[in-house]
């Protein structure tokens, strides 16, 4: 008997990280609780905002969330899969919330700030910010050390489909493509905003990715200054390579990082905050892209920091445990929230 209660404990932790049943709860619904389903006719799923408040109040209507892992602080990394209505795409989208949203009472009528975080590759099927890299578990531990805000996450899927022969879609809308360009710029934040208290102004809205995603990240906020205000670029591409550009040099053009960076300086656009994380066993020219990428655009409105990563590979596993060693610190004391509703 001893041996099987012994065996037992072994099993239980075993079968807990293979989520076997009924070790697991994935796949359950989440719900955020702030947002009642659509009616049939369409109408209702949302809060009306105060006009004269900094807080979004969740618009609906509500998604129905997934959950694909659960911390051990209780809350969730739930997915959806979204149809974007402006973009044309459809693909998944996986969010996080803080403890700080989901149960402090002191931050029950807060607006809180969101980051878009984007993989690298492909970016189909899994999204490894939450697959296998604590990104959640620093993020809240970062928050409580002080270095992080308590940032909603919004993870979607960067490209519409496996990048097996090196073909992606550069985080833009390449034409006659599918639109990855707003799927991540307006289709992901009217998600967030639909089922969530966001923060009205782009002061309470930050990407982050690497090495296409930082592309992504670093490109979406220079293209829309007005909507977000900060990145973090680890490793980022700074040239826009799809092979689908081809036949569209002049968009290819316009959706290069220095090119929307100095139509911002030579129009004293408003100020956007660029952090970047780069290994220095990546590369050369990584770091010397990013290097001349802040030595040509790093001036005026465009704000730049680099974090080199000693022994540091262009990989997530480098990337993210060291956001915690200086690039999230920067970015937060950059982007506002949580904010309390009036």
């Amino acid at each position: 008997m001893a041996s099987i209660v012994t065996l037992g404990l072994i099993a239980w932790p075993v079968m807990s990280h293979y989520e076997i049943p009924p070790f697991t709860d994935k796949g359950d619904p989440v719900s955020y609780g702030e947002v009642a389903p659509q009616a049939p006719d369409g109408k209702g799923g949302g809060q009306e905002p105060a006009k004269d408040s900094p807080v979004l109040m969740p618009t609906g209507p509500a998604a129905k969330f997934k959950n694909a892992r659960t911390l051990d602080d209780g809350t969730h990394v739930s997915v959806v899969t979204l149809d974007g209505k402006k973009s044309g795409f459809k693909g998944k989208v996986w969010v996080w919330a803080p403890k700080e949203y989901t149960d402090d009472p002191k931050y029950a009528k807060h607006g809180f700030p969101v980051m878009i975080a984007l993989p690298g590759g492909p970016g189909f099927g899994t999204n490894y910010w939450w697959a296998g890299f604590n990104f959640q578990e620093n993020m809240a531990k970062w928050y409580k050390e002080g270095k992080s805000k308590p940032f909603l996450l919004a993870m979607p899927v960067l490209n519409p489909g496996p990048d097996d022969k090196g073909t992606y879609w550069d985080g833009s809308d390449i034409p006659g493509q599918p639109k990855m360009g707003t799927w991540l710029t307006e289709d992901v934040p009217d998600l967030m905003k639909a089922n969530f208290r966001t923060i009205k102004s782009r002061d309470g809205w930050a990407f982050m990715g690497s090495s296409t995603g930082g592309f992504a990240g670093l490109k979406a906020v220079l293209k829309h200054p007005d909507k977000f205000k900060a990145a973090i670029a680890n490793g980022p591409d700074f040239v826009p390579d799809s092979l689908l550009w081809r036949g569209h040099e002049k968009e290819q053009r316009e959706n290069t990082p220095a090119v929307l960076a100095k139509q911002l300086i030579d129009t004293k656009g408003p100020d956007v905050y660029l952090a970047f994380q780069v290994g220095t066993r990546e590369g050369a020219a990584t770091m010397k892209g990013v290097k001349d990428f802040m030595a040509q655009s790093g001036k005026g409105p465009v704000h730049t920091y680099l974090r080199p990563i000693e022994g540091g590979r262009h990989d997530g596993a480098s990337y993210a445990p060291n956001l915690g060693r200086g690039p999230i610190q920067w970015i937060s004391e950059q982007i506002s929230g949580p904010i309390p509703a009036s």
